[in-house]
């Protein structure tokens, strides 16, 4: 009787700790991908129960994939459901959950103030919307921006005829937040440095080939640029390949930026060829599965603010690469989420939600 009444706790304490994730990328998309796996590393250690539904980049795919979960018998539902705001989905999202009775959590992006009329805030509305937890995309963006020209400064190849520094810019998209932000931060650098000119920006859709193809074009229409500001590695990439389509070399006769540590963008700036490169934001469904496990054992992380937008990019230099790859892309064990956890670590007053604790 006592094994029974031991199994049944484990099943149930199982049970409220299940987390479904709807991951807006590809399920052979790289970035997404990585945070899939992280995720399942902050899963493991915390001892929850982490499935990952893919929407292939399909903009309705997660509503789809909500209603699925809303239509499932009530003792198979998960106890969490993680999504992201990409393509503006929350309004219809958030009301198939509430209507099931399913806590939900935006991770990565979350409502914007045009969104607000249809979402109010958290708990309030939707009361089973419990929060969300985005990385400071906008600062991503300013922190390259100006590592990339003072790169480019240091440089003495950069300047145009006129004295100044000539960029084009390609950006993810027009409506996602996260690329939103990135390109105000971006665009703010550019307006505080004198000596630098945003010749054009455009939107590469976070592809490499869209990327690759407009770089050309842009090269050729505007031929004193020698900077480049992209969004993520992949655009940063296609970018660099158009350069040395015309006989150039990244790093040393142009320069270039990217958003995302992965390990081909940790090379690049290895090599030089990346000039400023930030990360860490892939962290973020992982750190969102700790405030997860603490509100599943009566540790709110509402004292902290229900919808928050957390410093978690780190600009990356060469000295770090060693240590990240050390610790996050090669690490010798899963990473280990339950330091960061205030239910687990009851004199934890603030949460640390950021790339540089785990590169210590």
């Amino acid at each position: 009787m006592a094994w029974v009444m031991g199994v049944l706790a484990q099943s149930t304490a199982a049970a409220a700790q299940s987390v479904v994730f709807i991951n807006p990328g590809r399920s052979d998309e790289r970035y997404w991908t990585t945070v899939s796996e992280v995720m399942q590393d902050a899963a493991s250690s915390l001892g929850m129960q982490l499935q990952v539904r893919y929407a292939q980049r399909d903009h309705l795919r997660p509503i789809e994939i909500a209603r699925q979960i809303a239509a499932l018998p009530k003792a198979q539902r998960p106890r969490y459901v993680m999504f992201t705001n990409d393509y503006s989905v929350a309004p219809e999202i958030l009301r198939t959950l509430e209507a099931a009775g399913i806590d939900s959590f935006m991770a990565f992006s979350g409502v914007p103030e045009t969104l607000r009329g249809q979402t109010g805030v958290a708990r309030e509305r939707y009361r089973h919307w419990l929060g969300s937890l985005e990385p400071g995309a906008e600062e991503a963006g300013y922190l390259t921006a100006k590592s990339l020209f003072a790169a480019a400064r240091a440089s003495g190849q950069a300047r145009a005829a006129d004295g100044r520094l000539h960029m084009v810019a390609i950006a993810g998209d027009r409506s996602t937040p996260s690329s939103v932000e990135r390109n105000a931060g971006m665009r703010r650098a550019a307006a505080e440095a004198s000596d630098v000119v945003l010749q054009q920006e455009v939107f590469g859709e976070w592809r490499r080939e869209r990327a690759e193809q407009q770089a050309a074009v842009l090269f050729q229409r505007y031929p004193e640029v020698r900077l480049v500001w992209a969004g993520n590695d992949e655009m940063a990439f296609g970018a660099m390949q158009a350069w040395r389509a015309r006989g150039g070399s990244p790093g040393r006769d142009a320069f270039f930026s990217a958003i995302n540590s992965s390990a081909a963008a940790m090379t690049a700036l290895r090599t030089g060829e990346l000039s400023a490169l930030a990360g860490g934001h892939f962290l973020t469904g992982a750190w969102a599965l700790v405030m997860l496990y603490d509100h599943a054992h009566g540790s709110d992380f509402a004292s902290e603010g229900l919808e928050q937008v957390r410093p978690m990019f780190t600009l990356l230099d060469k000295s770090q690469i060693d240590r990240y790859e050390h610790r996050i892309s090669a690490p010798p064990a899963p990473l280990d989420f339950r330091s960061y956890s205030k239910h687990l670590n009851p004199r934890l007053r603030r949460y640390g939600f950021e790339l540089k604790h785990l590169l210590r």
